[in-house]
């Protein structure tokens, strides 16, 4: 029999907000964080990959003890980038939509600080912040934490750079008698120091399993290319995506612009995301991507940092990363809430040696993807060329009588042999073979 939110000991407002939400199972990091959190006192540190469920394991016990007759700020959750902490305020704001006089105030950099500031004057029982803006309100003296007894620290991983230098601004000015859950992808030695520094001596620790951590659901497959036919190869292979909806990662800014120019150029349906981009042009780029406007996103790994956007069919690695935990949240990205994914690594003949490498220290194991060949890439790439005459946009300043001479050249064409024609300029233009149809005869039987 499978463990209901009511076992797990979650009030009834939550679990008829669950219910709308049709979120009905918990999962197994669920399973094993909520009681603890619930009925016991020590911190927590919880190990689970993004996309397992993480919000909902300390976001469900943090509504369930908030007293809505205090008013102070009772709760912080920290995440890494605004776009995570988007994401945490909306999942709050959803489970908590059976007993809204709980207050949940996003504080986040990257937007105005004095309506934020103003946001606080009100009754306010949980903040979901980033490190960076929260600092800035302590400084200001705009903010009062003093009588917070939980604090969240959400991605613990990827706000290491921020916390080391800004966390003790924080921690000073919560009570020493506060509770931490710190929730984590991985554990460097870094979060281990972070563990020793910031929390209790007795601290409660959950995982998953971790020979699976960040893998389950996902077909990690990779594909040897030369540097020349990387690109054609990749859109060969998002050709036969089309409709689903992928992150693309690229080491650098500007590999990520370099190549969000070749897909825009080719008609794919793509954005662009890294730290240089204004604010506002990642949350228009992050909302589109979220309501399927755009069906591609290729980012840094620091700028895909707190994507959760379900049904994400595949990662590519169009550049791979320089660490292990890298790929695990790159990877991550897909194959979540229970669902399949592919995770592809478009690589070179001299990075071969790091596929053996990944599958030892991450436990998974890759198949190799059959490289698509001159004939595919053919088609593939006059499929392309069909696709941006189709988007292009008329040119209204050609003049009526050139476009009534041109109407005469074609005039007695039929649509099919003028696609014909068409197509045989434009491969001997791009000097590739022409492609033959039925050009396989059956034998005739003796």
């Amino acid at each position: 029999m499978n463990t209901t939110f009511s076992d797990l000991g979650v009030a009834n407002f939550l679990i008829e907000a669950l219910d709308v939400l049709e979120i009905k199972t918990p999962t197994s990091i669920q399973a094993k964080a909520i009681p603890v959190i619930l009925n016991q006192k020590e911190d927590v540190v919880a190990l689970a990959k993004t996309g397992t469920g993480k919000t909902a394991s300390f976001g469900l016990p943090l509504l369930q003890t908030i007293d809505t007759q205090n008013n102070s700020i009772q709760a912080i959750v920290l995440a890494p980038t605004r776009e995570l902490g988007q994401q945490i305020f909306k999942n709050l704001t959803d489970f908590s939509s059976k007993k809204t006089e709980i207050a949940i105030a996003p504080i986040f950099g990257g937007i105005p600080i004095k309506p934020q500031i103003e946001r606080l004057k009100q009754d306010t029982h949980v903040i979901v912040a980033t490190p960076g803006r929260l600092i800035d309100l302590i400084k200001r003296e705009a903010i009062d934490i003093t009588k917070t007894s939980l604090l969240v620290l959400d991605e613990a991983d990827e706000m290491i750079a921020v916390l080391n230098q800004g966390l003790d601004t924080i921690v000073a000015q919560l009570p020493k008698a506060r509770r931490t859950l710190l929730f984590t992808a991985t554990m460097p030695g870094s979060i281990k120091q972070m563990v020793q520094n910031y929390l209790s001596k007795h601290v409660v620790d959950i995982q998953v399993d971790m020979e699976t951590l960040g893998h389950q659901g996902i077909d990690h497959q990779y594909v040897v290319v030369r540097p020349i036919e990387k690109l054609e190869v990749l859109m060969h292979f998002l050709n036969t995506k089309e409709g689903q909806r992928g992150i693309i990662f690229c080491k650098t800014k500007a590999a990520v612009n370099k190549l969000a120019k070749k897909l825009a150029i080719n008609k794919f349906s793509s954005g662009a995301l890294h730290g240089s981009l204004a604010q506002g042009i990642r949350d228009r780029i992050m909302g589109q991507f979220r309501e399927g406007n755009i069906d591609i996103l290729i980012a840094t790994d620091l700028a895909a940092r707190g994507i959760d956007v379900k049904q994400i069919s595949y990662v590519v690695q169009y550049h791979l990363p320089d660490t292990y935990d890298a790929y695990v949240h790159r990877s991550g990205r897909t194959a979540r809430a229970g669902a399949k994914g592919l995770s592809l690594s478009v690589i070179q003949e001299d990075e071969l040696a790091d596929i053996p490498d990944l599958e030892q220290e991450l436990s998974i194991s890759f198949s190799k993807m059959p490289k698509a060949n001159a004939l595919a890439i053919e088609q593939n790439n006059t499929l392309l060329w069909a696709r941006k005459i189709f988007k292009a946009k008329p040119n209204k300043d050609i003049s009526l009588d050139l476009k009534t001479a041109v109407k005469t050249v074609f005039h007695h064409l039929t649509k099919d042999e003028l696609i014909e024609k068409l197509m045989a300029n434009q491969l001997q233009q791009t000097n590739t073979l022409v492609v033959k149809t039925n050009t396989i005869k059956k034998k005739k039987k003796k």
